[in-house]
């Protein structure tokens, strides 16, 4: 017997006017690619995404229809993610830091009818244009004043083509299982794969964001996203700002130590969500000029391992409760929350730090397991580790028009890539990618591990550790180490340090100091391009 409820589709459009209804006078506060401040609600937000919608709908765009973007976090781009989405387009969110052969790859591959673009990257489609035979026009996210000179055929003003339709748009009901959004992940082997969100996985996410044990939005919390909107849509943060009516700060193109900090204050931002590189330079920035913040309670630490000197000094020195978080594009992303339970309470500050190094616990919606090489389950005792498998209604089931294969396993988990371990109480802790872990004598050492560390020691900026041959040990760890400007911190400094916190066989064998490490399009240390360059290194030890 089935029950009596009303079958209602999950809608990412349902988001917006629940907004706009419900938290009509809520804001949305941009920092614009032209420079002044823009802000408007919710209720206007919802009013120009039903004209954007009609407006595409009267340029003949279809439902199916892919529809690129290339854009800061800003009031436009949120409404290109409702009214595309809610026209039943594919809202294509496109990486400006990849490689121009990846992104030109990825826009034939998903086939966009049209590229949104802020002015930043006109230059870069100006170059790009005449590698993408499908693409019918560019709609550059300006009014006509901010018009750029360009050699794009088939221009489009964005502020125009609003201009053509008004809001009054009934929104269209189809099936929830319907694709709403497009995301193309690096972290894979070959050619970037896209992964293709639904609008029931979408809003079913939307809600794990906003749970306690998740990201905790709420209407009391003002967000700035730092994370980009090309990004794994910003982590979800646009839907679920929508959905509890918080009110959304965005930065804009300008995410430097300065322009955050000064946003974060004038706007009252209370909790704001980010990798470690960004909150590395606005610490840096309040370090140097004594700032301290008024308003930040919270912020979330996501898409590499937060070291224990960042979060120390975003809890004990500036009192911001730090979130360490994990996902990845292929989980839309997010799985896990480092939340503490009631049973901590009682923790000190220090042991309470030791926990919030992991990576959480699971939200509700997300099966977890760790497997060891042989596939067999492995025991939740916080000491085995195994490659993370993940599933649940917002987790890929394959890649984008089926590239690499069926990737889901017999109970249908999808293969994360991560090595990890998971305690007693669900906490889980990635100790390394799979192609990251050092291999040595027969044991292996966690690259992050080391890292993070590493940081941790005065006058190191970055770290980076990387599997180098041995002879004797098959693999042993290099450590490449950034300093902080003007520093004089010597390997023997390191190395000094890190004796107080690892074992003696896990210390590197040699540190190497470099300008700067390479970094992925989303933030993360570049390894391929290390293991590359110092491959073949040879140890003092060898």
């Amino acid at each position: 017997m089935l029950g009596l409820m009303q079958e209602r589709p999950l809608m990412i459009s349902d988001l917006i006017e629940f907004a706009a209804v419900n938290h009509p006078d809520e804001e949305i506060v941009s920092r614009t690619v032209e420079g002044p401040i823009h802000r408007y609600t919710y209720k206007e937000c919802a009013a120009r995404s039903r004209q954007l919608a009609k407006a595409l709908d009267k340029l003949g765009v279809q439902q199916g229809d892919c529809m690129g973007t290339m854009a800061w976090n800003g009031y436009r781009h949120v409404e290109i993610y409702y009214g595309v989405s809610g026209l039943g387009a594919i809202c294509h969110t496109i990486n400006p830091r990849l490689f121009p052969e990846q992104i030109i790859y990825i826009l034939n591959h998903a086939e966009d009818k049209y590229i949104f673009t802020d002015l930043t990257f006109v230059p870069l489609f100006d170059k790009l244009a005449e590698h993408l035979p499908k693409v019918k026009g560019y709609i550059i996210m300006a009014d006509e004043e901010h018009m750029p000179e360009t050699s794009l055929s088939n221009v489009i003003c964005y502020e125009s083509l609003m201009a053509t339709a008004d809001d009054d748009y009934q929104w269209p009901t189809f099936d929830e299982r319907t694709a709403s959004s497009l995301c193309y992940t690096s972290g894979t082997t070959g050619n970037p794969k896209g992964v293709s969100y639904s609008h029931r996985s979408t809003v079913l996410h939307s809600y794990a964001v906003c749970t306690p044990d998740g990201l905790g939005l709420s209407n009391a919390e003002t967000i700035l996203p730092v994370v980009p909107m090309f990004h794994v849509n910003a982590w979800g943060i646009p839907y679920a700002s929508a959905m509890c009516g918080a009110k959304m700060v965005m930065p804009g193109p300008q995410m430097d130590g300065k322009s955050l900090y000064e946003l974060m204050e004038s706007e009252g931002v209370t909790i704001s969500a980010g990798v470690p590189t960004i909150w590395m330079m606005l610490l840096a920035y309040m370090k140097e000029n004594d700032k301290t913040f008024s308003s930040m309670q919270r912020t979330v630490i996501g898409g590499a391992a937060a070291p224990r000197a960042m979060i120390e000094t975003f809890e004990k020195e500036y009192g911001v409760n730090v979130i360490h978080a994990w996902g990845m594009t292929e989980m839309s992303p997010i799985g896990t929350a480092c939340n503490l339970k009631k049973k901590h309470d009682n923790l000190s500050p220090d042991e309470k730090i030791d926990l919030s190094l992991k990576q959480g616990r699971a939200v509700y919606g997300v099966d977890m397991k760790i497997v060891g090489p042989d596939g067999k389950k492995l025991p939740w005792d916080g000491k085995a580790f195994g490659n993370l498998m993940v599933r649940g209604p917002w987790i890929t089931s394959g890649y984008f028009k089926g590239e690499g294969g069926d990737i889901l396993d017999e109970e249908g988990f999808f293969d994360t890539g991560d090595v990890a371990t998971i305690d007693a109480d669900g906490y889980m802790q990635i100790t390394d990618r799979s192609k990251d872990v050092i291999k040595s004598g027969g044991e292996w050492i966690s690259s992050i591990d080391v890292e993070n560390e590493a940081v941790g020691c005065s006058g190191v900026a970055e770290a980076a550790v990387i599997a180098v041959p041995h002879p004797k040990w098959d693999e042993r760890p290099l450590l490449l180490a950034v300093k902080e400007e003007g520093s004089a911190v010597t390997k023997e400094d390191i190395i000094e340090h890190l004796k107080g916190s690892i074992a003696k066989w896990q210390l590197p064998d040699d540190v190497v100091f470099v300008d700067e490490l390479p970094h992925t399009a989303t933030g993360k240390i570049l390894k391929t391009k290390l293991r590359s360059e110092y491959g073949e290194y040879k140890l003092p030890t060898v």
